[in-house]
């Protein structure tokens, strides 16, 4: 199996941690340990008292319980733990899909699944997401593409690059093509929890009586400022879920024994509902600072107000490819964004505003005069 570059990952892995100023994160700043357990001792000591061996390997019973709560209906049956949304975005994909089947993805989407289906079966159909309707997706584009080969109709809501969120027409509608294919629905709701504003977005795991053949998936990296402790979890069918923690054998085998019991702490309910208070108060202060630098540079970008995650995605009105700007930025500047390239969206930039504040200002500062100078 060949898969392409993940170019995202590759140009973060590469200068993320180098750079003087990162804008290209799309969580919340991370917490730190001692912000997480808040001052709690008992919690503390069960930390430092944990055996540094292997865990239950699709997830302590305590840790599955915790996630599963979050929907109601689910049991811890219906989880794995695993380590990231990304493995298990993996293990879904590479469960399900064999060489002729289809995948239909949503664009723009941050491009795992895209680059894994591309690996998996080389089978893979885009729907979009419209600028000029909100970004909202296009049913009856995904109508036109789904066949009676697709195995899987991939999203990503709340949406990464966008910060799109869907309304319940559009999820409904997108279940009943699935239902009618007989098709999985793989739904990545890692953003679930970082609205900028309004309710929290309404997880398809709700509609699940509608057609059942779905896969949600989630973790702690982006809504609860976590990315470091590696959690994710697939919520899917007693049986599916079964067969995802077989295929789960062959990659990382289990969680990180600390992460297993930090990912209990973090989704605690009452600490739970801190930590997302907390992402929404950085979410709302940084992107009034976002907002007015926007204001203030009309003649360069357009763009739709993400209503959840950490990121803004900009539509920019000049003549330069984006992974050129971004190579420039980098180098001359020392600003990290994301070209639009890396969604197969030139003309767009991602700039994530979950970070320092002070830090968010400086980059802005940068990478407005340098496109003053270079539009």
């Amino acid at each position: 199996m060949k898969i392409p570059t993940f170019d995202l990952e590759r140009i973060q892995s590469l200068w993320e941690n180098v750079v003087e100023i990162n804008l290209s994160e799309s969580g919340v700043h991370p917490l730190t340990l001692s912000e997480l357990l808040d001052g709690d001792s008992d919690m503390l000591a069960n930390i430092l008292a944990t055996p540094l061996g292997y865990p239950q390997t699709n997830g302590t019973p305590a840790l599955r319980e915790r996630i599963a709560a979050l929907y109601p209906g689910s049991t811890p049956e219906n989880v794995l733990a695993t380590n990231g949304t990304s493995e298990a975005n993996f293990v879904t994909l590479w469960s399900l899909l064999e060489p002729g089947d289809e995948l239909v993805v949503m664009l723009p989407n941050y491009m795992q699944i895209w680059g894994l289906g591309r690996g998996f079966t080389g089978e893979v159909k885009p729907f979009h997401l419209r600028a000029e309707d909100g970004w909202s997706p296009d049913i009856d584009e995904l109508r036109r593409q789904v066949t009676s080969r697709t195995r899987i109709i991939a999203v990503c809501n709340p949406n990464n690059p966008a910060g799109s969120v869907m309304n319940a027409e559009d999820m409904q509608a997108i279940l009943d093509i699935a239902a009618e294919a007989g098709a999985w629905l793989v739904a990545d709701e890692v953003y679930q929890g970082a609205e900028r504003e309004g309710e929290r977005t309404r997880s398809f795991w709700t509609l699940r009586e509608h057609h059942d053949r779905m896969i949600i998936t989630n973790g702690l990296s982006k809504a609860y400022g976590l990315p470091g402790l590696r959690m994710g979890w697939t919520l899917a069918p007693p049986e599916q879920a079964a067969t995802l923690w077989s295929y789960r054998d062959y990659t990382t085998i289990a969680p990180s024994a600390l992460s297993d019991k930090l990912a209990q702490a973090a989704l605690e309910p009452a600490r739970r509902e801190r930590i997302l208070a907390r992402t929404r108060s950085i979410l709302q202060r940084n992107y009034t600072v976002l907002a007015e630098w926007l204001d203030a540079h009309t003649q360069l970008f357009t763009h739709v107000a993400p209503k959840a995650g950490a990121i803004a995605w900009l539509r920019y009105h000049f003549d330069i490819n984006s992974t050129q700007i971004v190579d420039r930025l980098r180098s001359e500047c020392g600003v990290l964004i994301v070209p639009g390239d890396c969604f197969g969206m030139d003309r767009y930039l991602r700039i994530g505003f979950g970070g320092e504040v002070d830090a968010m200002r400086e980059g802005l500062n940068r990478i407005g005069k340098f496109l003053n100078q270079n539009e």
